[in-house]
């Protein structure tokens, strides 16, 4: 039985964190070429491919000489604003573009700088991974961030904002003429973004993650795969400590409530939730739309009759309401009062920084692991905080 529950939150931690095996990837960090890789210049002579173990929309191959090519298969949901499939061919300094690429390939130089990122989950893995320096421009302000190293970029002058995802300031784009925009999908839902970046000429992908892994993918742009590996040694550590731990028997409800009162929860296909039973605990609703990441809208009188009984509650502080008392919490809605988290006083929230952390995904599952055994004199964690 722990052998087998090893294999799964193994499995489970390779969705969440970056898998970067040396063997498939390649280190990518040599800047010039030797005698035996110019001569492959301008030429595409495939050497390896690299080793992903869950990760499904996006592959990395190597060729010799230095080139790399990046694939992304964007969902189909996404293909309204994106190809079904976006090629980027990365060509090492010294060497030249290769004839007969398909038309609708992107050619950058590596290593990849003065990006748009309009993520901060792909930015923590980018700042991890030592390519924080590859960004220029993003789409929070100073004081969204809660990773240092972000914040003292802006103080540096080497980090501008463009303005809001759904409505940036194009004039400050064009200024900074960014090599690449990386979105989340959440464009998706403005299209007008989209069509204007296509009017501008401005290259963009979609950040199709479910998982932690496509860290291998943002190193790769960088040439920073080694910085990469010592981010996910760190986090394996959790892994195998964990792997040790047994089941406690105890539900956990993960959700939150919109400023205009409309309440999601995790899916149970989620990372979040896998996180939760990897931590030892149980998703209440472990039943909900289990092939799929996010959220799903749920009414209150549905969600009570469901989560009433949960043995505690992971409230989602970053998104929607953000409750500093239980009594906020409350507040919400009266029938959160009579759940039996709230009766306990085993109400957690995620602490502001939660989609920032990427990069430390493990230290998140030990500390739900530490919520689920603490003792009622323990109200607060690295990423987890009782409200009171």
């Amino acid at each position: 039985m722990k052998k087998k529950r090893f294999l799964a939150l193994m499995l489970v931690f390779t969705l969440l964190a970056a898998t970067f095996t040396m063997g498939g990837c390649g280190t990518g960090n040599t800047t010039s070429q030797t005698n035996s890789e110019s001569s492959y210049d301008g030429q595409l002579v495939f050497d390896h491919a690299m080793e992903l173990q869950y990760a499904k929309l996006f592959s990395v191959e190597y060729y010799k000489g230095g080139y790399k090519l990046l694939t992304i298969t964007n969902r189909d949901e996404d293909t309204a604003i994106v190809a079904k499939q976006s090629k980027i061919l990365l060509v090492p300094e010294g060497m030249s573009t290769p004839s007969g690429l398909d038309a609708d390939t992107l050619v950058l130089k590596t290593p990849v700088t003065n990006l748009l990122v309009s993520s901060t989950p792909v930015t923590s893995l980018m700042n991890a991974s030592n390519c924080l320096s590859n960004i220029s421009q993003v789409t929070y302000d100073k004081d969204s961030w809660y990773i240092d190293g972000v914040k003292k970029a802006f103080d540096d002058g080497k980090l501008t904002y463009v303005g809001d995802y759904k409505a940036p300031d194009y004039e400050t784009i064009i200024a900074g003429a960014p090599t690449l925009a990386i979105y989340s999908t959440m464009l998706t839902s403005k299209p007008d973004v989209a069509e204007k970046f296509k009017e501008l000429g401005i290259n963009y992908i979609l950040d199709q993650s479910t998982c932690v892994e496509w860290a291998k993918f943002y190193a790769a742009l960088c040439n920073e795969e080694d910085a990469a590996t010592t981010m996910y040694n760190a986090q394996a550590a959790y892994v195998d400590t964990l792997s040790k731990a047994e089941k406690t028997g105890k539900s956990v409800a993960v959700f939150y409530i919109t400023s205009k009162g409309k309440l999601y929860v995790r899916n149970a296909g989620d990372y979040l939730t896998q996180m939760v039973n990897m931590a030892g605990g149980e998703y209440i609703f472990s039943d909900l739309n289990t092939d799929k990441t996010g959220t799903q809208e749920m009414n209150i009188e549905s969600f009570y009759e469901k989560a009433k009984d949960a043995d505690y509650v992971i409230y989602i502080w970053s998104l929607g309401g953000k409750p500093s008392t239980l009594s906020d919490f409350t507040g919400y809605n009266n029938v959160l009062s009579d759940m039996k988290a709230v009766k306990d006083g085993n109400v957690w929230c995620t602490t502001p920084d939660f989609f920032q952390i990427a990069d430390t995904i493990g230290s998140m599952i030990n500390d739900i692991n530490l919520m689920l055994n603490a003792d009622a004199n323990t109200t607060e964690l690295t990423y987890l905080k009782k409200l009171q």
